[in-house]
C-alpha cells in the first residue's frame, strides 16, 4: 500500500474506502492531503471513521455509522505554522481541530478566526455571500488536543475576547458582550487525564497511549529506537495494533521528521538569541568607552 493512499485511509484500502465514502470524496481528500506532510496525529485522525468517533466522544453525541464526514483541511499548512491541524464537516459543523505538543498558546483564538475565515472560503461560493436569502453555513467548534509535557488543566477554554484591548472594561460591563468572539475548547489528552474522553474513543486512548510509551521509552533510549519499542509494545498490547503494524515506516519517518523540524527551530532560535546577546554587549562597550554613565548607558540600550 503506497504512502499516499495510506493517508487517505489508516487501515481501510482505497477500493473499500471509495466504496464506503464515493470516488469523487476520496479525490478531494487525497487532493488536500497529498499537499503537505501529515503528523503521526493527522495521519491517525485523517480517517473519516476516527474523526466520526473522537467527535462522538468530545461532544457526548452518538451519530450513526454512516453519517458523512468531508474533511476540508487547508492545503498551505504553514498559513498555520503547523501540520497538524484537521478541518472537517460533521453533523451539520465545521470543526478545526488541533493537536498541541507545546505549551498553549494564548493567542490561539486569533489564529483560529484567521483560519476559519479561510476555511469558510474554501468550501462555499463567495457569491451566495451577496443574494438576498440567508446562506445557511456550518457552525464552526475548535478543539485544542493537548499533550504536551508541562502541566495543564483537563479542560480549559480561550476566548478571543481577551485579546481585546478594552477586554477588562467589557467583561465589567454589566450586559455587555464582544461583538466578535471565538471559543477554543482545550482538552489534556495525556495518559491520565479526561479518562471518559479515552473510555468512548479507542483511537484517542490508544494514541495517548502510543505517546506516553515513546516519551518512557525516550528516558533510557535514543529517539529512533524509542519509537521502534514503542509500536512493538503498542502492537503486542493491541493498542492501534492495525494502524501500526499497516504504517510502522510512515509513523516512523513522521515522527523522526517533527523532531528534526523541532530542533531546527530550537537551534535557529538559540542563534538569534545568541547573536542579539553579542550585538548588546558590544553595544554596552562602546557606550562605556564613549564616558558613559551606567544610568546613562542603561536608559540608551533599554530604549533602542
Amino acid at each position: 500500500m503506497s504512502f499516499s493512499l495510506l493517508r487517505a485511509s489508516a487501515s481501510v484500502s482505497k477500493q473499500q474506502t471509495i466504496e464506503k465514502y464515493g470516488q469523487q470524496s476520496y479525490d478531494n481528500f487525497m487532493e488536500v492531503n497529498t499537499k503537505y506532510k501529515d503528523s503521526v496525529f493527522s495521519f491517525l485522525f485523517s480517517n473519516p471513521d476516527a474523526l466520526r468517533e473522537l467527535y462522538s466522544a468530545l461532544e457526548g453525541v452518538t451519530l450513526p455509522p454512516d453519517a458523512p464526514v468531508s474533511i476540508n483541511t487547508l492545503s498551505d499548512v504553514l498559513y498555520m505554522g503547523q501540520v497538524n491541524d484537521i478541518s472537517f464537516t460533521i453533523d451539520n459543523r465545521l470543526v478545526v481541530l488541533l493537536e498541541h505538543q507545546s505549551t498553549i498558546n494564548p493567542n490561539m483564538p486569533l489564529r483560529l478566526l484567521i483560519y476559519i475565515a479561510r476555511v469558510y472560503e474554501k468550501i462555499i461560493d463567495r457569491r451566495k455571500a451577496y443574494r438576498t436569502g440567508l446562506e445557511k453555513i456550518p457552525s464552526p467548534e475548535f478543539i485544542v488536543l493537548y499533550n504536551g509535557v508541562k502541566p495543564y488543566p483537563e479542560r480549559a477554554e480561550l476566548r478571543l475576547s481577551d485579546a481585546f484591548k478594552d477586554a477588562a472594561d467589557l467583561k465589567s460591563a454589566a450586559g455587555s458582550a464582544a461583538a466578535l468572539e471565538l471559543v477554543v475548547k482545550v482538552y489534556n489528552i495525556n495518559k491520565g487525564y479526561n479518562t471518559d474522553l479515552a473510555r468512548k474513543s479507542r483511537t484517542l486512548e490508544g494514541y495517548s497511549e502510543f505517546v506516553e510509551r515513546i516519551r518512557e521509552n525516550g528516558k533510557t533510549m535514543a529517539k529512533e529506537e524509542s519509537v521502534k519499542a514503542a509500536i512493538k509494545q503498542c502492537i503486542e498490547k493491541n493498542i492501534l495494533r492495525t494502524f501500526l503494524e499497516t504504517n510502522s515506516s510512515e509513523v516512523m519517518n513522521m515522527l523522526i521528521t517533527e523532531w528534526d523540524l523541532d530542533e531546527a527551530i530550537a537551534v535557529n532560535r538559540e542563534e538569534a538569541w545568541a547573536e542579539g546577546r553579542e550585538e548588546g554587549e558590544k553595544k554596552i562597550i562602546e557606550l562605556w568607552k564613549s564616558g558613559k554613565s551606567l544610568e546613562e548607558v542603561i536608559k540608551t540600550f533599554g530604549s533602542s
